[in-house]
């Protein structure tokens, strides 16, 4: 066997996966006039959406991209044009490079779909062949071979976190765990294997459990990790467990629909209980790291949500009950694993 084994970073291949949508963005900005609106002045996230007649939200996640590409900066709360982007993106500059680049849109498919995401109104999700399934999750509706696909495309670019994660102290004596919309099961195996104290719990809707069961055989962890089918949204949450462990969940819902998540996780923790989530934050003032605002708009394209800052989930969770909210890099990539605590 040539194979070697996981590392806890994946780093090289996040780069990789993500460059994608970093040309489509420029010329979706190009294409509406991003550009050329911030050249002059600096615009506030409303005032440049009613200039260029665009969805905020979805603007927010395009900036935030565009930031961390160097094309544009944000200064107490306003955005602007930089000079890289006045010299060769502004349509009147000499140096404008619109032709050559236009050039390209009608070969990228993530062009068309960024375009659309900022359109006013729009409400669709997951266009142009990305990987979508809110909808049918949403509805806990999912067919079990969506589920298994699912569940082999998220494992995949999460073992190497799972075991940056497990190894960190906030796992150390934990009886119970919870891993909520656990998809795979792994963080939940790579939590019970590195801690023979744990047992841990996959909460997922009936599909994803059966698809968790392939993955709990393989590791030997049957008697240690379980499944139970639950309805996140509409049915109540079992008790008896000390943490409730979210990876990517926050990212793929809006800010409302995360507040009902925290609140039924405060109510069904024990007092001193801990919820965890591991996600790639975002910066706090909305202009990178470069990693996370491109999978902010993989998220934006092909779900409901987004990359949230730490500020912002500390307020989702401050607002449900919790306290103590902190954060730290899990070690090896680009995540970070933010806690708090149930009074």
């Amino acid at each position: 066997m040539t194979a070697l084994p996981a590392t806890s970073d994946d780093g090289a291949f996040w780069d990789l996966w993500l460059t994608p949508y970093y040309l489509p963005c420029v010329t979706a900005a190009d294409e509406l006039g991003t550009f050329a609106a911030i050249s002059g002045e600096a615009l506030g996230l409303d005032e440049l959406a009613a200039r260029i007649d665009v969805d905020p939200r979805a603007l927010g996640v395009h900036l935030a991209l565009l930031a961390s590409l160097g094309m544009v900066e944000r200064r107490d709360g306003r955005w602007r044009a930089t000079a890289m982007a006045r010299t060769w993106m502004h349509p009147e500059a000499e140096g404008y490079y619109g032709p050559l680049l236009g050039g390209f849109r009608a070969e990228q498919p993530i062009h068309a779909a960024m375009v659309k995401s900022l359109r006013p109104g729009n409400g669709k999700t997951g266009e142009s062949g990305h990987v979508s399934f809110v909808e049918e999750w949403e509805r806990g509706e999912l067919p079990v071979e969506q589920a298994r696909f699912i569940a082999a495309f998220m494992h995949s670019h999460s073992v190497a976190n799972a075991k940056a994660v497990a190894r960190l102290p906030e796992l150390a004596g934990i009886p119970s765990l919870l891993d909520v919309g656990g998809g795979s099961g792994v963080f939940a195996i790579e939590a019970a294997r590195t801690h023979p104290g744990i047992t841990a719990t996959i909460m997922e809707i009936a599909a994803m459990c059966v698809a968790a069961q392939d993955y709990i055989a393989r590791a030997g962890m049957e008697e240690r990790v379980l499944t139970t089918a639950v309805d996140m949204f509409r049915e109540e949450w079992p008790s008896g467990h000390n943490v409730h462990f979210f990876s990517n969940i926050f990212h793929d819902w809006s800010e409302k629909t995360n507040q009902l998540l925290a609140e039924k996780s405060f109510a069904a923790l024990p007092p001193g209980g801990r919820i965890m989530l591991h996600e790639i934050l975002m910066n706090d003032d909305g202009t990178g790291p470069l990693i996370a605002a491109a999978f902010s708009m993989l998220m934006l394209l092909g779900t409901r949500g987004r990359q949230y800052s730490l500020a912002e989930l500390r307020g989702i969770l401050e607002a449900a009950g919790f306290v103590d909210v902190e954060a730290q890099r899990t070690g090896g990539g680009y995540y970070s694993l933010v806690t708090a605590r149930k009074p």
